[in-house]
Formats: structure tokens, C-alpha cells, sequence
């Protein structure tokens, strides 16, 4: 019976202490504390270190949120917000139509955001006297129809070919719209013959480390490790580097939107977050990360 009373005064005493160390108003009423919101955001890794980069910014300014950042590509964070799992969805390509289909089957009605631009840079190693491409060119090169950098410009070296894997919405984009050249009837491949690598950082590392290779990469990926090529519509011109006045000037011919996608509803947390990423705040960070800021 003692011990019993024993722990109940203990109780008692911490319950106490630890009321005497709440924070309290001027009057000395005890100030409410704020239960802390967690974001979990998903998907593309062309947008995951810009992605990190903002949670680290906004968790500063905003100490009672929780921001979760995770890559695995385009169509994992689509996949993932399909099944409910996450808030927010990063692309690097906007969500296909029987992914939306899929996400209203399960009672979500998706959200595009763009929060970003992207030029994506064409690659070779430094080594390589090829310096510009026509987008046909590459096209070709993609699909297995141009096999040696001699038939370019370049020396007799055979050609090797890169790419992101196929659930990089990177890699769709680079189909769609430069192997394909936009064209909806096209049905060409990537040659069967490409090496598809998991991450922006390896076709960086793979082109440093492989005079024959030729690759594509977010602009804000890009090291001077690498070469970037001048692309061109036609063989009359322009050959146009990637940048970000060529981006925003259109002049240059492969460059994105890159997006978030959330469901109908979000939270206010979520609205509130997504609010801030178009604020010159956090748009400088796209700057400085080499992409392109989104134009007011």
C-alpha cells in the first residue's frame, strides 16, 4: 500500500513540475504549444536536391513543420500520391493521362504546380572535338540510326549511348520530345543498346569518365567535368547553349516545366508551403541551383 502511495505522489510531483514549465503568458496563463505538421514530399530526382534545399529554408522559417524529402524518380512520387502515401508529388514531366485516370478511381483529383523550368543539357566528354548537334542528330544517335562520332564531325569512335532509367520523367521528356521530336504518331526507342543509369550523378560521372560517351542531364546537374553541346532546331541554326536566358527566350530547344502535384483539398499546411515556393525566396534558390525561376 505504501509503495502504491509512493507512486501516485510521485506522479503527482512530475505532473506539477512539469506545469511549472510550460511557457505562460504576461497574466500567467499557460500558451498552447503547437503540434508540429509533417509534409512528406515525393518523386523526381532532377527536383530533389532543389526539393531539399526548400524544406531546409522553409523549416527555418517555420519550426513546427516536418518536410520529408525523398527522390526515385518521376513516376514513384506520382505513383506514391495515387495511393494516398504522400502530399506531394515532384515531376520532371507532367502527370500522363492514365495516371490521372488512376488517381480519380481512388478519390484524388490531382493538382499541377509548376514551380520551376529546366533546360535539359546534352553531353559529351570534354575530349570530344563534336561541340554541336542538331536535335535529328541526337534523335538518330538515340535510336541506334547513328553509331559513330565521325558521322557527326567527331573521330572514329563508336558511339556510346546514355540514359536515365525508365522511371525518370526525365527520361519520358527526352522520348517524347527529342528521340520522338514531338511528333505524336512517332514511335521510335531508345536503341536497345543504351545504358540506363539511376541517377543524374552517375550519367555525369559515366561521360567525365568515357571519351565515347554522349548523355543528357538537368541543367543544374551539369559539372564542368563534362561538355554541354549547342543544339539546333535544323542545320540552319542557331546553335543555342542551355541557360537560363535561353530557357526563358525560348531559344533554346529542349527545356521543361518541372511540377509538383498535389491532390484537391490539401491541407493548409501543404497550400502554405507551396505558396512560399513561388516567392522570390525560395525562387532565388532555384537560381542558385541552376535551374530556371519561374517567370512572374
Amino acid at each position: 500500500m505504501k509503495r502504491a502511495l509512493w507512486l501516485i505522489a510521485g506522479w503527482i510531483l512530475l505532473i506539477l513540475f512539469l506545469s511549472s514549465c510550460a511557457p505562460r503568458t504576461a497574466q500567467g496563463e499557460a500558451v498552447p504549444v503547437a503540434a508540429s505538421t509533417s509534409i512528406q514530399n515525393k518523386g523526381s530526382d532532377t527536383i530533389v536536391n532543389l526539393a531539399l534545399r526548400w524544406a531546409e529554408a522553409y523549416q527555418e522559417l517555420h519550426p513546427d513543420v516536418r518536410i520529408s524529402v525523398t527522390g526515385g524518380g518521376s513516376g514513384t512520387g506520382i505513383a506514391a500520391l495515387i495511393d494516398g502515401t504522400v502530399d506531394i508529388a515532384n515531376a520532371s514531366r507532367s502527370m500522363k493521362k492514365e495516371e490521372i485516370e488512376a488517381a480519380r478511381a481512388r478519390g484524388i483529383e490531382p493538382v499541377e504546380h509548376v514551380i520551376a523550368r529546366d533546360a535539359i543539357a546534352v553531353i559529351v566528354n570534354p575530349g570530344n572535338p563534336v561541340n554541336q548537334l542538331t536535335l535529328e542528330q541526337i534523335s538518330l544517335i538515340y535510336q541506334g540510326k547513328i553509331n559513330n562520332w565521325r558521322e557527326v564531325g567527331g573521330e572514329d569512335r563508336p558511339i556510346v549511348r546514355l540514359s536515365r532509367e525508365t522511371n525518370s520523367g526525365t527520361h519520358v521528356y527526352f522520348l517524347e520530345e527529342v528521340i520522338r521530336l514531338g511528333q505524336k504518331d512517332n514511335k521510335a526507342l531508345f536503341s536497345r543498346d543504351t545504358l540506363l543509369l539511376p541517377s543524374s550523378e552517375g550519367i555525369i560521372t559515366e561521360v567525365r569518365d568515357n571519351p565515347n560517351a554522349i548523355g543528357y542531364d538537368g541543367l543544374g546537374y551539369v559539372t564542368p567535368e563534362v561538355k554541354v553541346l549547342a543544339v539546333a532546331k535544323t542545320a540552319d541554326g542557331p546553335y543555342v547553349l542551355p541557360s537560363v536566358e535561353t530557357v526563358n527566350s525560348g531559344a533554346y530547344p529542349i527545356s521543361r516545366d518541372l511540377y509538383m502535384y498535389t491532390q484537391k483539398g490539401a491541407g493548409p499546411a501543404v497550400q502554405e508551403y507551396l505558396n512560399w515556393l513561388l516567392s522570390p525566396e525560395a525562387q532565388k534558390i532555384v537560381l542558385e541551383l541552376g535551374f530556371v525561376p519561374v517567370q512572374p
